[in-house]
């Protein structure tokens, strides 16, 4: 039976299970709260190594905590509800509940694109322009660039949720996924979405798909100025500093990319595709990120060892 947003039943959707396998989700959910309390404590030591270094104040070490809080929030939107689901069998979510959490996903994706983009920013003026470095990025326009990454998410996520809530919604209520994304929501409105769709994949491409076109520019010419080089060795040691970015945008839009093909040409895939596509999204970024810099930054190598150094006394 059809229902819509104002009608007093308060409308709600299914999390998605794996079918066959709910009797044993609440193991399945033990490498995700594993995965998740890694997340937790890896980006919480970022935070603290470089707030208390006063060596790390720096842009380069600002975006990585950026990259931190985001991931940090990311998770925290998603993986606690998806535990409840798995642990206690809480399935069901409310319909303004589903809609702050699409919201908070889609924003903080956003935001952490932009602050990707920076960090590239970052690595080709100091290897190409590594008189002005000092000059142009500032820790004041570090904060700036921080204030208009979470500006631009908003603005241009916001309208997802708002192009939802006049639609009726009728018929299955099962999402595709452990939680809400604005693809799977919209799929299940039985009133036309075109505004939404378009809406929707205009944003991506405005947001994310200039992001990945712009870092991919910069670091052409980051290539073209390592080249330039004469020795090999030379060459090496100057683009080894941009290796942890690298790895940190492939772990970001690998996983982006592959939900984004799911969502559009996996329709008749396994169900396990889906959520696993969807958890390795929320998660993988959130892991790998402070893995990736700790492995390469020796400072923060050696605060974190002091700190275990400390706590085994």
């Amino acid at each position: 039976m059809p229902f819509s947003n104002s009608s007093e039943l308060s409308p709600s959707f299914m999390l998605a299970s794996i079918p066959g396998l709910e009797a044993v989700q609440s193991w399945m959910a033990i490498p995700l709260c594993s995965a998740y309390v890694l997340a937790v404590l890896a980006n919480g030591a970022v935070l603290l190594v470089v707030r208390a270094e006063p060596g790390l104040h720096a842009p380069m070490y600002f975006f990585l905590c950026m990259l931190a809080a985001i991931d940090l929030a990311l998770a925290t939107a998603t993986v606690p509800r998806i535990l409840c689901f798995y642990w206690f069998g809480s399935r069901e979510i409310s319909f303004a509940a589903c809609l702050l959490q699409m919201f908070l996903i889609h924003t903080l994706s956003a935001v952490e694109s932009t602050v990707l983009l920076a960090m590239a920013v970052d690595r080709y003026v100091a290897i190409c322009h590594p008189l002005r470095h000092a000059a142009v990025l500032t820790n004041r326009a570090t904060a700036k660039v921080g204030l208009l990454a979470v500006a631009r998410g908003v603005l241009f996520f916001l309208p997802l949720p708002l192009l939802l809530l006049p639609l009726p919604f009728c018929g299955s209520r099962v999402l595709s996924h452990s939680f809400c994304l604005h693809q799977d929501v919209m799929n299940l409105a039985c009133a036309n979405t075109t505004p939404s769709v378009v809406y929707g994949l205009t944003a991506i491409l405005l947001v994310m798909g200039l992001d990945a076109v712009l870092i991919c520019l910069s670091y052409l010419l980051i290539l073209r100025a390592v080249l330039r080089l004469a020795a090999w060795r030379e060459r090496l040691k100057v683009f080894s500093t941009c290796i942890a970015h690298i790895c940190v945008v492939l772990a970001f839009y690998v996983p982006l990319i592959g939900l984004s093909v799911v969502h559009r040409f996996g329709k008749d895939l396994a169900p396990l595709v889906h959520i696993v596509m969807g958890n390795i999204y929320i998660l993988v970024p959130a892991v790998l990120n402070p893995i990736i810099y700790g492995v390469r930054t020796k400072q923060i190598q050696r605060r974190i060892l002091s700190l275990i150094h400390v706590a085994d006394r």
